[in-house]
């Protein structure tokens, strides 16, 4: 269940909520919830890893890790949880589109039963345009970084 605080402002977004901001869905929805919202600055993303994941079959099955471009897509999925939020567009069907990705790095991998800690901040966002840092941190270490460009893609320019 979302938490609001005492200013009727979403603090956190469960799947329920998260599943009202952005498209994705399974296979493809990376996040689990995203809490820490403040709006136009920053948020912290969850995504609990789990062994059943489809990514894991191949990738590499004697010794499952997260792919390093679906760390950086939950990244982006966080991102845009956050933009919905701040442009107040909940139920509006917003798009988000990848722009560019920037001095991206893959410091530690990522294994079922870690808990995925993805940290967005703004740098710049006007309108449709949205420039993010993000970071992965598994147990409070780096595991990711990157920068990325998004553009957010309104029901009506679709």
């Amino acid at each position: 269940m979302a938490e609001i605080d005492n200013n009727n402002v979403l603090l956190a977004a469960d799947i329920q909520d998260i599943k009202r901001m952005i498209p994705h869905r399974y296979p493809f929805l990376l996040i689990d919830r995203v809490r820490e919202i403040d709006l136009n600055k920053s948020a912290v993303g969850i995504k609990n890893v789990t062994f059943n994941e489809p990514h894991f079959q191949g990738h590499f099955p004697a010794q499952p890790i997260m792919p390093g471009v679906t760390i950086v897509e939950a990244m982006a999925q966080t991102a845009a949880v956050l933009v919905v939020m701040t442009l107040d567009m909940v139920d509006n069907d917003m798009l988000v589109y990848f722009l560019s990705i920037d001095n991206c790095k893959f410091r530690r991998p990522v294994t079922p039963g870690d808990q995925l800690e993805l940290h967005v901040r703004v740098v710049r966002g006007r309108g449709k345009l949205w420039r993010f840092r993000g970071e992965g941190l598994v147990d409070g270490k780096v595991v990711a970084e990157a920068e990325f460009n998004a553009m957010m893609v309104p029901p009506e320019d679709q």
